[in-house]
């Protein structure tokens, strides 16, 4: 028995490993580009275990004279990938509409398709990435992008600079890519694990305001209140006093780090697009209940039909009675024979029971 189960497991390891493989390989070749060299290595940033990081693979390809790199990772799920991908971007990419979410420059392109992170290098066409994208997304796990990345305003947000982290290591290295080492003291305050989810992005207005806007989302407002404590707790009494407040909206805290002034932190805190909404979910019936005006006319109808019927049973029961008895004396009800009462004897008069009608 004991033989069968790891001959079982055996063959079940045997077959998946092929399709691990295969999920994650670059084709040979996607157009007029053909692979010239493929290795597996790990990316090599600080944050890639805590990402999850399940493969990643550098490619050369070339077409004619061209030559480029192409490099894809795979990740825990979409969320854990889109921590990578943001962490990629460089100031000034401007979004494409490549995959999920996409961005290049004159270095080259980035592109998000699920829980896959694909990167190249500049010098291939929009086409050819699109054909590249369709390849290999066939090992990539479906499903939508963190919420939070909505909330940020559009208005006055440096491209590039957006930022998201699912634990300490990626929240340390997007303050620092942000320039904001100084709000390292916070990131044990955060509550990575609890749930919290962070998103960072620089802005400027008119090029005096600026600062960098930081969201941090908790699956209930409980934990939003009780992190707001903690978080007051650890942070720079000077970084207060420049205007770094915590507000929360729910289940959401909002704080821009090192802002200009105090008026621009507090109008860049009320642009955040985060709003909470209460449902119900009793069911209801209100498209084709009948008005309370009918629903009145129809109580007093059935009322009044009851007490009409009982009128009416009433006197027909006793008028038959009466008529019976002034017609029929005697004969149909209170008959003499059938009548009895009960005698004490406490006198030899005998009763009659006639006497009674």
């Amino acid at each position: 028995m004991r033989r069968l189960s790891l001959l079982v497991c055996g063959i079940a390891l045997i077959s998946a490993w092929p399709l691990s493989a295969q999920e994650l390989s670059l084709p040979k070749q996607f157009r007029n580009w053909h692979q010239t060299s493929c290795s597996a290595k790990p990316m090599g940033f600080g944050f890639a275990k805590e990402a999850g990081e399940r493969e990643f693979r550098v490619c050369q390809y070339k077409a004619g004279d061209r030559v480029i790199g192409i490099w894809v990772g795979r990740y825990h799920d979409p969320s854990s990938a889109f921590e990578v991908y943001t962490s990629r971007l460089a100031a000034g990419m401007v979004p494409t509409n490549l995959g999920q979410v996409s961005a290049f420059d004159k270095n080259g392109v980035l592109v998000l398709q699920g829980s896959l992170v694909v990167s190249s290098t500049p010098n291939v066409s929009k086409e050819d990435l699109s054909a590249l994208v369709k390849a290999v997304e066939s090992g990539s796990e479906k499903g939508p992008l963190p919420p939070i990345r909505t909330y940020l305003p559009g208005t006055g947000r440096a491209l590039g600079t957006e930022r998201y982290a699912l634990g300490p290591d990626a929240f340390r290295a997007a303050l620092e890519t942000l320039g904001r080492n100084d709000f390292a003291v916070l990131t044990d305050a955060v509550g990575f694990n609890s749930g919290a989810e962070t998103m960072l992005a620089r802005y400027t207005s008119r090029g005096q305001d600026g600062g960098v806007l930081l969201l941090i989302e908790y699956p209930t407002p409980q934990l939003a209140e009780q992190h707001i404590h903690h978080l007051e707790e650890v942070l720079p009494a000077g970084a207060k006093e420049a205007g770094t407040l915590i507000e929360r909206k729910g289940s959401l805290l909002s704080l821009v780090l090192a802002p200009s002034s105090l008026e621009y932190a507090k109008n860049l805190r009320e642009t955040v697009d985060y709003e909470t909404q209460v449902t119900w979910n009793e069911a209801s019936q209100t498209a084709t209940d009948p008005p309370i005006t009918s629903i009145m006319v129809k109580i007093f109808i059935g009322t009044g039909i009851f007490m009409v019927a009982a009128v009416v049973l009433g006197i027909a029961f006793g008028g038959v009675r009466v008529i019976t008895k002034k017609f029929f004396p005697g004969k149909v009800f209170d008959r003499p024979n059938q009548i009895e009462v009960l005698q004490l004897g406490l006198s030899g008069k005998r009763i009659d029971p006639s006497d009674f009608y």
